[in-house]
């Protein structure tokens, strides 16, 4: 061994083309763009089984096959397969490769094989950076070949172990693997836990449009009884027909900007007779057309020509711009009440940084609850604030009084605080049933428009563009090969069906999967698919139940925008993170990112510079917002001004262009620009495992086959 390279030695007796004794094998000479398929070629010729990924940064993505399945292994020992990382039954640890007659076989030393990850790497497979050009070179001696597999003093590889029916076994890190079935009462434990972390995602939005929309405190309880519903509903069925891993579904923040946009329009600012029903009614005409798109993007087969040009350089900006666009609104809003809202930030940061490996009872209760459990608290603590008369000012302690017509002067300025701080301000718990149940239409016959379809459409494409990035990490998390991009297409057909019974049941928002979701894997470490579906079941039945709806809809709103400076933030981070899976250090990277991020957040500005030509006074958050209606862009056709101005006064959408653009016409490797490596079909067909982790059911894969003539 040298430079830190393994040798692999070929063993047997047969003639070569120069006449010796020993087999000699051509050695494998590396080219600077090398073709991972020419690797494969070389590989079945040799016999040789490299333990070395080519992806950079992707633990679960594989560049190569499984090689010498026609060989027949005398031992009855089940080894691993180092590319796959899972068994391979009935087969010996022998290759006889193509080049060798007779019985001639090549034994393989393979270093690193069989080794389990003892690290903190969270995927439990190999992570390992492109090896640098110079120490890629082989050493070929007389019937020796030496492959350099790893630069010096880097560590080998590390395999995942797979269990004895060649399924995947996972990390040791997870507690409840993706099939995994650990009893009744764990499910209703892991499931309600799933959930709980995802709190502050899945209720409050509605905190900040339907106030907005001009809503009362009953229409806010029914939108969050809505979405509960809604949520528990498309996730069970993302579980069963979508990509089927354990992801939530629920209303997502790429909706929330283009929603403020349509409700702040020019025609609905003076509106107040059944204001919030209007509106309502439009959000939820666009959001079926949008959805209905990304429908037919996945079914049709459209969404695997798509997935070409998304890669980690197009997600993280897209991800991350949807939570830097409402920095506007976070702080600004939380800071009426600065004695509950910087507690609230500080708490939650105190529990997910400062107290995150402290174990209770086993449980890191303070990483998974840190949302629910500090909002309880600083909750708590305001209603101590509201009982002992923090905000009870002369002649104004009539907690009615934000919602009241007649003000006095004394009084007017201190409503704004009282409705944003005091805990008992809301009707909702008083004025919601306790049962009711969401249905259809709800609001009345959806309006269908011309220029917000348009956004909506528009939107849908960004959300997919989440989703993708998503599902790419959800399966690495699960310790699971990646879906293909039939499975893919799959799930986005199915969020837009979703995000269409979204529209119908008017939550005013679409229906996506939470990026969120890939930091509550992580937390929870559990990745069952039936503690997910236990857990929506769970929650259709609070859904039933109007009084949780209205609690939920009681929270402050200054304490509800304390929360989402987090959420925001968390979701910034998470699109930052897919990063990793590119050479995040290249310099042709960090300028499509830097700049296509800056873009997006001041080109929209330039259009939100347009103030609104308006007698209402807007609330400072929502100005920007209403650019749409008095944008730059005038071509003389009113609905396609509207959606020119409110398209490129959104951050998401500009940066996802920006992106788009630059990272698919700038040169650049596909190790440097992190390339999604989904796998293929005919890795489904030859692999069990893989094929159960994402195949439909059996009980409903024989009504959908007609899906496989269009790959999905």
């Amino acid at each position: 061994m040298e430079n830190g390279s393994e040798g692999v030695r070929g063993s047997g007796t047969g003639n070569d083309r120069n006449g010796s004794v020993d087999p000699k094998i051509d050695p494998f000479v590396p080219r600077r763009e090398h073709n991972p398929r020419e690797l494969r070629s070389w590989a079945k010729r040799t016999g040789f089984v490299s333990d070395y990924s080519g992806e950079v940064g992707s633990s679960a993505s594989v560049k190569f096959e499984s090689l010498g399945r026609r060989g027949e292994g005398s031992s009855p020992k089940i080894e691993i397969d180092p590319i796959m990382g899972r068994t391979r039954p009935n087969r010996g640890n022998e290759i006889q490769p193509d080049s060798l007659d007779g019985d001639r076989k090549v034994g393989l030393r393979g270093s690193g094989i069989g080794m389990v990850n003892r690290d903190n790497n969270a995927h439990g497979i190999s992570a390992v950076a492109p090896v640098p050009e110079e120490k890629k070179e082989e050493n070929v001696a007389q019937g020796d070949v030496k492959v350099n597999v790893y630069p010096e003093a880097e560590q080998p590889p590390t395999i995942a172990v797979a269990d004895g029916d060649g399924g995947w076994q996972g990390p040791s890190e997870l507690k409840c693997g993706l099939k995994e079935n650990p009893g009744f009462v764990l499910l209703i434990y892991y499931g309600l836990q799933h959930y709980l972390s995802l709190a502050g995602s899945l209720v409050l939005i509605p905190l900040v449009m339907v106030p907005a929309m001009g809503g009362t405190d009953k229409d806010t309880a029914t939108v969050i009884s809505t979405m509960l519903f809604l949520s528990g509903i498309t996730t069970i069925l993302h579980s069963y027909f979508g990509t089927r891993l354990p992801l939530v579904q629920g209303s997502s923040f790429v909706y929330l900007a283009p929603a403020l946009v349509i409700m702040n329009a020019q025609e609905y600012r003076n509106l107040t007779e059944h204001k919030f029903r209007h509106i309502m009614r439009e959000l939820q005409g666009a959001i079926i057309v949008g959805s209905i798109f990304q429908c037919f993007l996945g079914f049709s087969g459209l969404m695997s020509i798509v997935l070409r040009i998304i890669n980690p350089i197009v997600v993280a900006p897209t991800v991350a711009a949807v939570g830097l666009a409402f920095f506007s609104y976070g702080f600004p809003q939380a800071g009426t009440c600065l004695e509950i809202s910087v507690p609230q930030i500080a708490l939650v940061l105190i529990f997910t940084l400062y107290l995150r490996g402290i174990s209770v009872f086993g449980r890191h209760i303070f990483r998974i609850y840190a949302v629910p459990l500090s909002l309880t608290i600083i909750w708590i603590y305001a209603s101590f604030l509201t009982a002992g008369g923090a905000y009870n000012y002369k002649g104004c302690n009539n907690p009615d009084i934000p919602s009241s017509n007649i003000l006095t002067d004394a009084c007017r300025k201190h409503a704004y605080t009282m409705k944003h701080c005091r805990t008992d301000v809301s009707s909702a718990l008083s004025t919601a049933a306790w049962i009711r149940i969401p249905y259809p239409v709800q609001w009345g016959i959806p309006i269908f428009h011309f220029r917000t379809s348009i956004i909506m459409v528009i939107v849908s494409l960004v959300a997919s563009v989440d989703s993708v990035g998503t599902y790419h990490t959800a399966s690495l998390q699960v310790n699971s090969r990646p879906p293909t991009r039939g499975v893919v297409s799959r799930g986005i057909a199915l969020e837009g069906f979703c995000s269409i019974l979204a529209g119908l049941w008017g939550s005013g928002s679409g229906s996506t999967t939470l990026t969120e979701n890939m930091h509550t894997i992580d937390s929870t470490k559990v990745a069952s698919r039936r503690a997910v579906e236990l857990g929506a079941v769970f929650l259709i039945l609070f859904s039933f139940i109007g009084k949780v709806g209205a609690l939920l809809a009681s929270i402050p709103l200054a304490l509800a925008a304390s929360v989402l400076c987090f959420m925001w933030a968390l979701t910034a981070a998470l699109g930052f993170s897919t990063l990793q899976y590119a050479q995040s250090a290249s310099f042709r990277n960090i300028t499509i990112v830097g700049v296509s991020l800056f873009l997006g957040m001041s080109v929209p500005a330039y259009f939100q510079q347009y103030k609104p030509e308006t007698n209402l006074i807007l609330p400072s958050y929502l100005v920007p917002y209403a650019a749409a209606s008095s944008g730059p862009f005038h071509s003389g056709i009113k609905q396609l001004d509207f959606a020119i101005n409110a398209l490129l006064s959104l951050n998401m959408v500009v940066t996802l262009l920006v992106a788009l653009i630059l990272d698919n016409t700038v040169p650049g490797s596909q190790q440097e620009r992190g390339v999604y490596v989904w796998s293929r079909a005919e890795d489904v067909a030859v692999d069990p495992s893989l094929s159960s982790e994402y195949s439909l059911p059996k009980k409903v894969a024989w009504c959908c086959c007609w899906l496989k003539c269009l790959g999905v």
